[in-house]
């Protein structure tokens, strides 16, 4: 059988996510680094944008479809439900990730943090600006992990697995970890779900 390969940076949340999906599926793969919009990841996606996945003459982008297509092609743990309820409040949960927590604690605070201009500096207002948005859209997760400890049923799903390296990174900034503190029940998931060997084994490479 040809070899799983996920393309695009290791920083990256959602190459991440895919990794530890098939670090909890057993799924052997190669991870190829790639940047967005390099020639190996334009080939694939139309907009040039991490992650992509090559399985033999299969090519996919996009981390949900990818993530799908590895949890049906490949034996192991299922990580989206049969059940049609829990399966769409899998999907519930991951659009809501993309759409709202993605875009306020990476898109808006980590990324700009991190990447600036050396002379300009960070947008200190537009960074500052993302807390609250942080914490309005953070709270909801709060709430849903605090009965089970998973964010749907009571047992791990690719909805837990795809918000993870998210909120991974709210720990890596005094503010916004303050932020998390206050969460005390996503505290703990975030905690429990860490440990896991498929966290662990899945970390990017510091910055140099």
């Amino acid at each position: 059988m040809s070899e799983l390969e996920i393309i695009g940076i290791p920083i990256s949340n959602y190459v991440r996510a895919l990794r530890v999906l098939c670090a909890e599926k057993g799924v052997p793969y190669k991870l190829t680094p790639a940047l967005p919009h390099s020639p190996e990841v334009k080939a694939i996606h139309p907009a040039g944008l991490v992650p992509c996945m090559r399985h033999g003459d299969v090519t996919l982008f996009e981390s949900k479809a990818i993530a799908h297509y590895i949890d049906n092609q490949f034996p192991g743990p299922k990580f989206f439900p049969a059940d049609p309820v829990r399966a769409a409040q899998v999907e519930q949960w991951v659009s809501y990730v993309n759409t709202k927590v993605d875009r306020w604690v990476m898109r808006e605070y980590v990324v700009p943090s991190l990447f600036f201009d050396k002379v300009k500096g960070p947008d200190t207002a537009r960074i500052n600006a993302a807390l609250p948005q942080i914490e309005k859209y953070i709270a909801p997760l709060d709430g849903a992990v605090a009965a089970t400890g998973f964010l749907v049923g009571d047992r791990l799903t690719f909805a837990d697995i795809n918000v993870l390296p998210i909120l991974a990174a709210l720990t890596l900034f005094p503010a916004t970890n303050e932020i998390l503190t206050r969460h005390t029940a996503l505290s703990k998931y975030l905690a429990t779900l860490c440990a896991r060997p498929s966290f662990q084994s899945t970390a990017p490479p510091p910055r140099g």
